[in-house]
């Protein structure tokens, strides 16, 4: 079952409970951080954007998780391949960081004496910058990009959690942006131009239980010449109502159902940089996986960690549209 949410609304009710489950193409639900009902330290809120080609990548995330604060920069060679990544805790924002309400206006700007970083709309498109000092062994960093001809259709999900119905997930993807702009680190600069970059913006609000896991997969790029592009996950949250499953054609989305992750195992643990494959229950998904590297981070604070392992790779296979037609 994919219910789909067609109504514009509050996304919560007087209760702080989740409205309506299910998925939509447009953030047609409302979120207002003053509507929660559940504690002010369960509250999640992020933006975390990943700009890439076929050499490079740079995420840079903002997230206000009330109990600590994350402002994090990576930036991923894929050629040799390495990362570097740098990232500043702040105890406590409880929404200090001013995240907005909705991906479709509002910026987000963190300043100190270390890092710039700014989220900025724009007509057309959105401009993101960062300017760091000491990034990485004493080697400064600086990146510039300008986002543009963002797709008509994103993936948005609502979804509940059974064992708290004052939790929720509330999330949007937005993928296969042009991206065009570029890479200072040391004395070194990296281009990127909108002719085969990409951009894809993780937005997020929640309120989530004390322990999660999930897997999530997202892919922008060309099929054909068209933009062609995916995101895929499971394992958070009550998804009965709908999955986060999605292939995007020319700006268009077409659902998908459930798709599995068959990530392949040494012993008892999951060997990440072995070869994956995807399959997908309605059999509209089927793709092999050959990692590049694995960008992985563990982060802790007392009785809260976060451990992430961020694979970046190429994806080679087949997926059907909602005509029927193979990309």
């Amino acid at each position: 079952m994919q219910k789909e949410i067609e109504n514009q609304g509050s996304l919560l009710d007087g209760k702080g409970e989740l409205r309506e489950a299910g998925y939509a193409k447009t953030l047609l639900l409302h979120y207002d951080r003053s509507d929660i009902k559940a504690s002010k330290l369960r509250i999640k809120e992020w933006d975390y954007y990943l700009i890439h080609n076929q050499q490079h990548a740079v995420a840079l995330t903002v997230a206000d998780n009330s109990y600590m604060g994350l402002i994090s920069v990576s930036f991923i060679d894929f050629t040799q391949p390495w990362f570097r990544t740098a990232s500043i805790l702040k105890a406590f924002p409880l929404g200090k960081l001013g995240l907005p309400n909705t991906s479709e206006h509002g910026n987000v700007v963190y300043d100190d004496k270390r890092i710039k970083l700014s989220f900025l709309h724009r007509d057309g498109g959105r401009e993101l910058t960062c300017s760091m000092k000491n990034f990485v062994k004493r080697k400064n960093f600086y990146c510039s990009f300008t986002l543009e001809d963002e797709p008509e259709d994103s993936m948005v999900i609502a979804t509940p959690f059974k064992e708290n119905r004052k939790a929720f997930y509330y999330n949007q993807k937005i993928n296969c942006m042009r991206a065009n702009g570029h890479v200072v680190y040391g004395h070194q600069k990296y281009s990127f131009d909108r002719d085969d970059s990409f951009a894809v913006l993780d937005w997020g609000r929640g309120v989530w239980p004390y322990k999660n896991t999930w897997y999530w997969g997202s892919a922008s790029g060309m099929a054909g010449g068209k933009p062609f592009g995916f995101n895929i996950g499971y394992g958070f949250g009550d998804t009965s109502a709908a999955t986060e499953n999605m292939l995007f054609y020319e700006g268009k989305a077409h659902k998908l159902d459930e798709v599995a992750f068959h990530i392949p195992m040494k012993g008892k643990r999951f060997d990440y940089m072995a070869p994956w494959t995807f399959t997908s229950n309605d059999q509209r998904f089927e793709m092999a996986f050959q990692p590049i590297i694995d960008r992985c981070d563990y982060t802790t604070a007392g009785i809260i960690s976060s451990d992430q392992h961020q694979v970046f790779g190429r994806f080679n296979g087949e997926a059907v549209l909602d005509d029927g037609r193979k990309i």
